[in-house]
């Protein structure tokens, strides 16, 4: 009876976990030729997959695409059915700021290699980084999460956004509207991780060289019918020879940071626009105003 009763309430968590798993609400994807990037929970990661057979010849080829070097620490995940090496990599961005880089080079169910690699901040998330290659191993990422490389509207949280042509997408949940406004998003678990995520953009833009904060202040916003609080923040590029300043002429570059529940999802949002961009009468990017409005 005692291990009827174990088996039963190991299959009833089992099923209470399945029903609590609602990362495909939150998951995004676009395939980009011969890469699929994602993004969720504020953590971006990419897959792809080269025809080399899993030996140490072919491995070295690809790491030199990855800029892994022959110093850096070669492990096998034994958790992971596949035959694989894991590398992971710290960059400092500040003090109290570290990049994980998190690289998994594995021999797939065609015998080919496919390389799965994570970039996200702070502590290295292990079993989130397990779940989703094992997911993406065994085809188990729906169709309906991945985005039309084509943009015509946008789905935000939810709701369909009509664009038009003028917009492409530069990464997962980042639309860039030439002259008119970019913005990047990430639905989140919780408000925690959400504050979080729009918290360390904004410290990694402000530590690159060559950009000043202008100006950093609270600002009343309504941001998809909701009354909130953004972080706006005017960054100097002027110091900085960057190619995304270099192309849209601007100088200096207007960022709001916005994270709050949005259809009972949790939504880190960041968005911004050159100060010779299009602005409406509002004093807003067309695109920033399909989603936000300053409060008067």
């Amino acid at each position: 009876m005692k291990k009827i009763t174990s088996l039963l309430l190991l299959f009833l968590s089992a099923i209470v976990y399945c029903q609590n798993d609602d990362f495909a609400q939150r998951l995004k994807a676009i395939h980009n030729q011969s890469a699929t990037y994602y993004n969720i929970d504020g953590v971006d990661f990419s897959s792809q997959t080269y025809n080399y057979d899993f030996s140490e010849k072919s491995l070295k080829k690809i790491y030199k695409k990855f800029d892994i070097k022959d110093s850096d620490l070669k492990t096998k995940d034994e958790s992971l059915s596949n035959n694989n090496l894991h590398v992971v990599k710290a960059q400092n961005i500040t003090e109290n700021l570290v990049q994980t880089y998190s690289y998994y080079f594995i021999e797939d169910n065609n015998k080919t290699i496919t390389i799965i690699w994570f970039g996200y901040f702070n502590k290295p998330e292990e079993d989130f980084e397990k779940q989703y290659v094992n997911r993406i191993l065994k085809n188990e990422i729906p169709e309906d999460v991945f985005e039309s490389m084509t943009i015509d509207s946008i789905g935000f949280v939810g709701r369909k956004i009509k664009l038009g042509n003028n917009c492409a997408w530069t990464n997962v949940n980042t639309v860039q509207c030439p002259y008119n406004g970019e913005m990047n998003w990430s639905v989140h678990k919780n408000i925690k991780s959400a504050k979080t995520a729009v918290e360390n953009q904004f410290n990694v833009t402000k530590s690159k060289s060559g950009i000043k904060v202008i100006s950093e202040e609270q600002t009343a916003v309504v941001f998809e019918g909701t009354e909130t609080t953004a972080k706006k923040v005017i960054f100097d590029f002027t110091g900085m020879k960057s190619l995304l300043a270099g192309i849209s002429g601007g100088k200096t570059l207007t960022v709001y940071y916005v994270a709050e529940k949005v259809r009972n999802n949790y939504v880190s949002c960041v968005m911004s626009y050159w100060n010779n961009d299009n602005l409406t009468k509002s004093g807003l990017a067309p695109l920033l105003e399909e989603i936000m409005h300053l409060k008067i």
